[in-house]
């Protein structure tokens, strides 16, 4: 038994030590984004992930947020029952922490985590990295347009807010009509062996402000079922494309509106659109005030009261603990990769903007 609890103590104490060799070898190999394209992304990526679908893609709930909500309380739990021989050994305390994070980083980045290191989206797509003020006022006036279009195509009134007509459940199962129309343009976003579900934590990613996640562990994608219906579809296409190994929110932002955008339904057609010229609005408010009052003043009254709808379901769940878990998000983003953090979310209106140059809306 002693030979057995030394042999046990020594495993510890190295796999804690092995954090930080992983740190620095994750580094290093980031420095190589076309090695971690070829041979992680496009190589062994999606056989893990398409593993992972396959075997929990079919269950109806979301395995993923079960394993999260029982680590939580198995964490507490050990801490109650150990808090005394954890205040005297404390060294060893904060070794088996060691260990537990150095087994989350290395399973965190074999089964998804490299991904933070791929090469650009942009650079794959042959896309532009930079648009001028003149180009995205050219697009906001053809987004406007199209999202005025269709808002009245829908209620034969200006006036009147777009309301989807369709169950959480059926806009996902929808999404992935999307993703196969997607796929006939754009073959590096064949989506295969679904699974999207709704988070068991909707209400409580609502007060952290956030509109779903990706499980990199169970490859389960989580999208906030307590949004809006009309914001629901590209939250769904979103987290899908974090799935196929896109892990920056600019990357999975412009994914998620062509996936969206690429349904033959309507419903979906107008929340790509409405949903991709609010990020061009909000970037067009940061450079001219004036040109972003004339640009929001043509928006049809219906359209305007959809994007209230959402600021409203925000406004509702804001809380004082938001801007931390943002802040932490943002941090974790910083850690991986997304030098620009949670702030890398707006960077998607130059993939719009260069994308359509090639591609006219």
């Amino acid at each position: 038994m002693a030979i057995f609890g030394l042999m046990k103590t020594k495993i510890k104490n190295l796999t804690a030590l092995l954090l930080l060799p992983q740190i620095f070898l994750i580094k290093w190999l980031g420095q190589y984004p076309e090695f971690i394209e070829t041979y992680y992304s496009k190589g062994i990526y999606p056989y893990i992930s398409g593993f992972w679908r396959i075997i929990l893609g079919w269950i109806p709930f979301s395995v993923g947020d079960i394993l999260y909500a029982l680590l939580v309380i198995m964490g507490i739990r050990y801490i109650i029952m150990n808090r005394m021989s954890i205040k005297y050994n404390i060294l060893g305390f904060l070794r088996d922490i060691t260990m537990i994070l150095s087994v989350a980083y290395f399973t965190f980045h074999l089964l998804w985590g490299l991904n933070y290191y791929r090469q650009p989206l942009s650079k794959t797509l042959g896309l532009g990295e930079k648009h001028s003020q003149q180009d995205l006022i050219k697009f906001v006036d053809r987004l406007v347009i199209k999202t005025n279009e269709i808002q009245f195509r829908i209620t034969s009134d200006t006036s009147k807010m777009v309301k989807v007509p369709y169950s959480k459940k059926e806009i996902m199962a929808r999404t992935l009509e999307g993703y196969q129309s997607l796929n006939n343009k754009i073959p590096i976003f064949t989506y295969l062996h679904p699974s999207l579900k709704k988070s068991i934590f909707s209400v409580p990613l609502s007060y952290m402000g956030y509109g779903g996640y990706l499980n990199p562990f169970t490859n389960e994608a989580q999208a906030n079922s307590a949004l809006p219906s009309f914001r629901f579809p590209v939250i769904c296409g979103h987290e899908i494309g974090h799935q196929l190994g896109f892990s920056a929110e600019n990357e999975t932002n412009f994914i998620g509106y062509l996936a969206t955008v690429s349904n033959e339904d309507i419903y979906f057609k107008y929340s790509a659109y409405a949903y991709a010229l609010s990020y061009c609005l909000n970037e067009l408010a940061g450079r001219d005030q004036g040109e972003f009052n004339r640009q929001y003043n043509n928006l049809n009254p219906g359209v305007k009261k959809n994007y209230k709808e959402v600021a409203k379901f925000w406004e509702a769940h804001s809380n004082p603990m938001e801007p931390v878990f943002k802040s932490i998000f943002s941090t974790f983003l910083k850690a991986n990769n997304q030098k620009d953090g949670i702030k890398s979310y707006n960077a998607v209106v130059t993939l719009l903007i260069n994308y359509y140059q090639q591609n006219p809306l």
